[in-house]
């Protein structure tokens, strides 16, 4: 007999496959440079498309630990971008995609609310340090009161939170993208109890980002009209971040409340990734103005008090805690290396000491990632 849960499980699933595919393909008018296959298609055996754009000549040592991410063990990568000094060295894409294909970010979204969250904290309209204002928790007596914005974007706040379940419907990232949770994501996200103090333990929480832009939206306007607030959040979004860095293909999807879906889905080619990772290279400079201040840069990529591997909404090249799976290399690479990272393989790796910016956008299971996560640091290795 089919359950109700299994039904929702699908569903979910589905929808997860479904929104991929298509926003890789290109979505609000922006063609994939070739045609994009049908749903459910496979591409094994179908040739990856090097970019039109002249590159410089890469030593063949580098460009084998580059064509090796699309090797059949890391799943599909369907864009591979690399920069040196902001320039493209290398781009290459799998068939169906190319240099205009929009695709979809997962958690590297995570990254891009930190640096929002960072523009209103120096405009003073925010407190990185003061209670965080969410309404639902100002009721005197209320533990939550006491959590700071530095407690979310350390991911600390000490609220519930299941971020992947086993099965995959009784997580909480499931019930809040597709279920319950769907119509109002951050009233979903901050109705949650307290389970822990503020700051005593990491819990990855991709609803914890939801609720920074809730916040943001709150900040932005007083408005809870659904169109307000997210024509508030795109104004904001296009002044400060898409207009200045040139992402023009930034999509973010909002919920039915108008807020921002910050934790996980925004939209964009490759090339504009690339510009977001630059930015952070270049810690908030972009054509010598700074856009953020090197204070927020400084807070984004110090490591958290509990996981070294995480910084402020960012992942480090750090040592996490004894038992837990390394997010990047920190045995191989440098030091001062950090990523957005999004599920099914997302990438945006910035490496300041080698002056490098990568990108990786593909399908890659769980049980690829190490492979992915090897062929990653072959390639910074050998740049």
């Amino acid at each position: 007999m089919i359950t109700k849960k299994r039904l929702l499980a699908s569903a979910a699933l589905a929808i997860l496959g479904v929104w991929s595919l298509s926003q890789a393909a290109g979505q609000g008018g922006i063609a994939p440079a070739s045609p994009t296959p049908k749903f459910g298609a496979s591409l094994d055996g179908v040739a990856a498309v090097e970019t039109p754009q002249a590159l410089p000549a890469l030593p063949a040592a580098i460009r084998a630990r580059a064509d090796a991410l699309f090797a059949d063990d890391v799943g599909q990568t369907r864009a591979l971008l690399v920069l040196r000094d902001g320039e493209p060295i290398y781009e290459r894409y799998a068939a169906g995609f190319g240099p205009e294909s929009k695709l979809i970010s997962w958690s590297m979204a995570k990254s891009i609310t930190a640096v929002l969250t960072g523009f209103l904290v120096a405009d003073g309209q925010l407190s990185l340090d003061g209670p965080a204002p969410v309404a639902a928790w100002q009721r005197s007596g209320d533990p939550r009161g006491a959590i700071t914005l530095r407690n979310l974007l350390h991911m600390s706040s000490g609220l519930e939170h299941v971020e992947n379940g086993d099965p995959v419907w009784q997580g909480d990232t499931v019930a809040m993208l597709f279920g319950s949770g769907a119509g109002d994501m951050a009233g979903f996200a901050e109705a949650k109890p307290a389970a822990a103090q503020p700051g005593e333990v990491f819990n990855y929480s991709s609803a914890t980002s939801v609720i920074l832009s809730d916040i943001l939206a709150d900040t932005l306007t007083p408005s809870e009209n659904p169109d307000a607030r997210r024509d508030a959040m795109r104004d904001f979004i296009g002044g400060r971040l898409v207009e200045p860095l040139g992402m023009t293909s930034l999509t973010p999807e909002y919920d039915a409340h108008g807020t921002m879906i910050g934790g996980s889905i925004m939209h964009a080619t490759a090339r504009d990734y690339a510009k977001f990772g630059e930015f952070l290279r270049n810690h908030g400079v972009v054509n010598g103005q700074r856009l953020l201040p090197e204070t927020w840069m400084r807070f984004m990529l110090t490591p958290s008090a509990n996981d070294a591997g995480y910084g402020g909404h960012i992942w480090l090249n750090r040592r996490r805690p004894a038992g837990i799976t390394p997010a990047l290399w920190p045995d191989r690479g440098p030091n001062d290396l950090f990523a957005c990272i999004g599920h099914q393989g997302q990438y945006i790796i910035v490496s300041p000491s080698q002056r490098l910016t990568i990108v990786r956008l593909g399908v890659t299971s769980d049980d690829q990632f190490p492979a992915l996560r090897r062929h990653l640091a072959d390639l910074t290795a050998a740049l």
